[in-house]
């Protein structure tokens, strides 16, 4: 059965179309992935999906009850609670059900054997077990610490989180809830390697519908299993993965790319035609050409198609074989040290990969190795004639020139003139006026794509790279990719774009307890090496209730059912205390006492039920 169905959805906004034509429909365990250029709309069709943007034309569709949860990049309002508090309001209904359950088994202790209340128990305890039954709020934990939290940070108010961590906040908060339709807006963004690996295994667990926008290539590849492909305001829906759907779009590009070849000959054909006879003694046949010419209009491509990133460095020049070397070297972030008697070396030429989870000193180091900060202890030396290139994660090399326009800005960082800067930053997707807008009113992307046009004029020999992909869509991700690749000089790579690193990195080096280590090969073959990480916990279901001894007398189960619904008390009031959440052993052995609690009062309820007939 269908959780969703959209039949010609439009959308749009400030009087122009920007969603016409949108059909699909989802069943569980259906994981869609958008795909589009920025600006074409995914962001609004999963608001859309959401409740929180209206429909301009066009029907949706949801099955009876379905529950919508909407994961974006807008923060929580809530900053005055807790990060506890603030997961768990995602799973309010859980916790209705629950009081309802309570309720229900006091009515029925108290007579109550009616139908309705009977079926109204068995649905609220099916809806409680697809969650995971009482253990759900294990499941919450294991939830908040698979997206990198730790039990220290439970309890601190998200006032006090970064960014980053705000927005994995939002994201535990829709997945503790146990929706029927997910609807994730880049859910990718501020997790390191381990977390995305965890949230794959999670997503293919998860028993819903699920629609998902994210640029990293080989998390799409790990969780879709259809593509809803946006462009010019139309869709193309896909019934395959995303490797699938790449090659049937490549082949469509492919054919449209020969189909223009032949319409432009044509095209020059008849121009030739027209331009002869159009007065002479063939006009009339002149004229029906020239309306043949008007018919073809362009090329046929949809407006926009051809913007494109380019990017191609030059060729460096030569350094000499060790690019830098660090001895002994000790790091730290204030007053923590991150690192001690490390030891890393980048040769000339080697592309390398540098891992390790959120907050272990990937961005410490190479902003070290960039000059941007100094060694604690140890030596760092550099090789002869390196010219250093470094793009930081936030564009923070910018920052130097405050209210220039961005035609300044390349003129300054570059040293070419204005003509030739303007070129620049049109292979960068900056048309003419866009080069007179200030460097600090620029988003995150454009702010991505100037540093990258500055970096590729700059010469070097060695690229310092931290999170260069952060804020590009899929397609400039690949040109920046096939540019690394080809890459003559030395690449020191940060990134969480396991794509990127299984494309461009030649050696990796990971950070492993305070240390480094390297290992030869791309992302592939250290992920090999490494330790599966652990499954998430999966859904705990109630034991099934079994027929009891039909030979007890009844006063003996009114005496057996009182003791049970003593003990299903006590284990109630030790799960309504909140401390019992933050010790997963202890909360595991509550809802295991609970489940077997229910299991004996619905048995005993069912034999006295059974004798009374």
């Amino acid at each position: 059965m269908s959780v969703v169905i959209a039949s010609d959805l439009a959308k749009d906004v400030a009087g122009q179309p920007l969603l016409s034509g949108i059909s699909f429909r989802l069943g569980r365990r259906e994981h869609m992935t958008l795909s589009g250029r920025n600006g074409a709309g995914k962001t609004t069709l999963l608001r859309m999906l959401a409740g929180e943007a209206s429909i301009d034309g066009g029907e949706l569709s949801f099955a009876k009850g379905t529950r919508v949860a909407l994961h974006d990049q807008r923060p929580p309002r809530e900053l005055g609670v807790s990060l506890r508090e603030y997961v768990l309001a995602g799973a309010a209904e859980l916790v209705r059900i629950e009081e309802e359950l309570a309720a229900l088994e006091e009515a029925m202790a108290g007579g109550a054997h009616d139908p309705a209340t009977l079926d109204r128990y068995a649905r609220a305890q099916t809806r409680l077990e697809h969650a995971g039954g009482y253990a759900w709020r294990d499941r919450a934990t294991a939830t908040v610490r698979g997206l990198g939290f730790g039990e220290r940070d439970f309890d601190r108010p998200l006032r006090t989180f970064s960014g980053g961590e705000l927005t994995r906040a939002s994201l535990a908060r829709a997945l503790v809830g146990d929706p029927d339709l997910l609807l994730l807006d880049e859910p990718t963004n501020h997790l390191d390697i381990e977390s995305l690996e965890w949230l794959e295994k999670r997503l293919n667990e998860v028993d819903a519908a699920v629609v998902l926008v994210a640029h990293d290539r080989w998390f799409l590849e790990a969780v879709g299993t259809c593509v809803l492909e946006l462009e010019a305001g139309r869709a193309r829906f896909f019934a395959g993965p995303w490797h699938a759907w790449r090659q049937e779009k490549a082949a469509r590009e492919l054919a449209a790319g020969r189909a223009a070849a032949r319409e432009a000959a044509e095209r020059e054909q008849l121009e030739r035609f027209v331009a002869r006879f159009r007065y002479g003694t063939r006009a009339r046949q002149a004229q029906s050409r020239l309306k043949r010419l008007e018919k073809l209009g362009g090329n046929g491509r949809a407006k926009g198609d051809a913007r494109a990133l380019r990017v191609a460095f030059k060729p460096p020049p030569r350094s000499g074989r060790v690019v830098f070397e660090v001895e002994n070297g000790a790091l730290k972030a204030g007053d923590r040290q991150l690192f001690s008697g490390i030891d890393l070396w980048l040769e000339r030429g080697e592309h390398v990969s540098l891992v390790g989870p959120n907050g272990s000193g990937k961005t410490t180091l190479v902003e070290t190795l960039a000059g941007e900060r100094p060694l604690a202890a140890g030596k760092l030396r550099r090789g002869h004639n390196v010219v250093l290139g470094y793009l930081s994660q936030h564009g923070d090399e910018l920052d130097a020139l405050p209210g220039a326009t961005m035609l300044e800005a390349t003129v300054k960082a570059t040293g070419l003139t204005q003509g030739p800067a303007r070129a620049l930053l049109g292979r960068f997707l900056f048309s003419g006026e866009d080069a007179d807008k200030p460097v600090d009113a620029l988003s995150g992307g454009e702010r991505r794509r100037l540093s990258l046009a500055i970096l590729v004029q700059s010469g070097a020999n060695v690229l310092v790279l931290d999170e260069p992909t952060n804020h590009l869509d899929l397609e400039s991700r690949e040109v920046l990719e096939a540019a690394l690749g080809a890459f003559g000089g030395a690449v020191l790579l940060v990134s969480h774009d396991r794509a990127l690193l299984d494309a461009v990195g030649t050696r990796t080096v990971a950070i492993q307890d305070g240390t480094l280590r390297s290992y030869q090969g791309g992302w592939a073959d250290y992920a090999a090496t490494r330790t599966p990480p652990p499954a998430p916990p999966k859904p705990k279901k109630d034991k099934p209730r079994r027929p009891p001894d039909h030979a007890q007398r009844e006063a003996r189960l009114e005496r057996d059912i009182e003791a049970a619904e003593a003990a299903l008390a006590a284990v109630e009031d030790e799960l309504a205390d909140p401390a019992a959440w933050s010790d997963p052993e202890r909360a595991a052995a509550a809802a295991r006492r609970h489940e077997e609690a229910q299991a004996a009062i619905g048995a005993l309820y069912a034999e006295l039920d059974s004798l009374s007939r």
